[in-house]
């Protein structure tokens, strides 16, 4: 529904509320009067970018959360969840309540009630508003891009993922593989490994935490841990019986193609790691928006970075640099290079498409213990 019919729905004091938040002149018993009043106030487009320019870091995080949630209806803990997740830490401690980022968009006319017996007591954002409020916030995270020329060499990895993935299972296939008590490949396996995979990476050193981002997270470099854990998930590889070893499902998947194998590991590392990025859908949309063109890796940062909350030691500019970019990099979404202005990033075609799906994807969080 768009935001006249739930005008049209609305009791007249709701309407009043959001008339005189926006301090529109017309009748308050006149309900005609005060939907059309509304309605040509949000209407003006200087006005409405205005309100959403007005929007403190709080409020952002809390409207972007919504627009990228695929949940039509939220009940109002969901709501308060929501509302939490997009405080930072020092919005809690000052006692910043969550209800009150609810009750300022319940009151400018973003959230209502549903129309419904079954819906009353829910609440959902105007369909049509949610595609203006993505246009203006495109608009406005583009206007501080510092784009650049492209550099004299970039990096780019293709389908090298999915490439891999089928190494790593011919290797478990031919040779033995023993592994600890918590399931880990020793360091001479995964050194051998990593001399047979088109993109090697340095082994998880002792010292510093690794945890949050999947199942093997602790025991394997990034990339490679994404990769374990896609092909523990879908049962190509077992731990049993101190060995690492080949499924049939992973046998099968030797002589498979490649075609949708980046696009289900897209889907995978979204779910994967959304436990410690819960917006990560829309962070890659928003990069998307904005890397089409090379791009400074710093701009991209300063304007994205506000979406994104510190887990435990990763500060935003780590997540966004480590755990998103790099990421996405290794899923041939987009390519980077260096200029005289820094690191910079372009979007692939292909992961341009992927970026713009993400305003509908449904990305369920994967536990971090998987089932054995």
């Amino acid at each position: 529904m768009n935001l006249a019919d739930m005008l049209t729905f609305a009791d007249i004091g709701q309407l009043n509320r959001i008339a005189d938040y926006y301090q529109c002149e017309c009748k308050p018993n006149s309900k005609h009067e005060l939907i059309q009043s509304i309605l040509t106030t949000l209407g003006s487009k200087p006005f409405f970018e205005q309100q959403v320019r007005q929007l403190d870091r709080a409020d952002q995080r809390f409207l972007n959360n919504l627009l990228f949630d695929p949940r039509q209806y939220f009940g109002m803990e969901e709501l308060i969840a929501i509302a939490r997740q997009s405080m930072d830490k020092k919005e809690s401690e000052t006692g910043t309540n969550p209800r009150d980022l609810i009750i300022r968009f319940t009151k400018s006319g973003w959230l209502f009630n549903g129309t419904t017996q079954q819906t009353r007591y829910l609440y959902r954002v105007p369909e049509d508003l949610k595609l203006r409020f993505r246009d203006v916030l495109s608009t406005h995270l583009r206007a501080g891009i510092v784009k650049t020329t492209e550099p004299s060499m970039y990096r780019e990895e293709y389908h090298l993922m999915a490439d891999d993935l089928k190494l790593f299972l011919k290797f478990v296939q031919q040779h033995e593989i023993a592994v600890n008590a918590e399931g880990m490949m020793y360091r001479r396996s995964q050194q051998q490994l990593m001399e047979h995979l088109y993109i090697s990476e340095e082994l998880v050193g002792r010292a510093g935490w690794r945890f949050g981002y999947g199942r093997s997270f602790k025991d394997y470099p990034d990339r490679f841990a994404l990769l374990y854990d896609y092909a523990y998930h879908h049962r190509f590889i077992r731990e049993e019986q101190n060995l690492l070893r080949l499924t049939a499902a992973g046998e099968d998947k030797l002589n498979a193609e490649n075609a949708a194998e980046m696009m289900q590991l897209f889907r995978f590392w979204l779910r994967l790691y959304k436990g410690a990025v819960p917006n990560l859908t829309s962070i890659v949309y928003w990069t998307g928006e904005c890397a089409g063109e090379w791009s400074t890796m710093e701009s991209l940062f300063e304007q994205i970075g506000p979406f994104i909350q510190p887990f435990y030691y990763d500060d935003p500019e780590d997540i966004y640099n480590k755990r998103i970019i790099k990421m996405m990099l290794h899923l041939g979404l987009i390519r980077t290079g260096e200029h005289d202005q820094g690191k910079t990033v372009q979007m692939t075609t292909w992961g341009s498409r992927l970026a713009a799906s993400c305003r509908s994807l449904s990305t369920e969080v994967i536990p971090i213990a998987f089932d054995k």
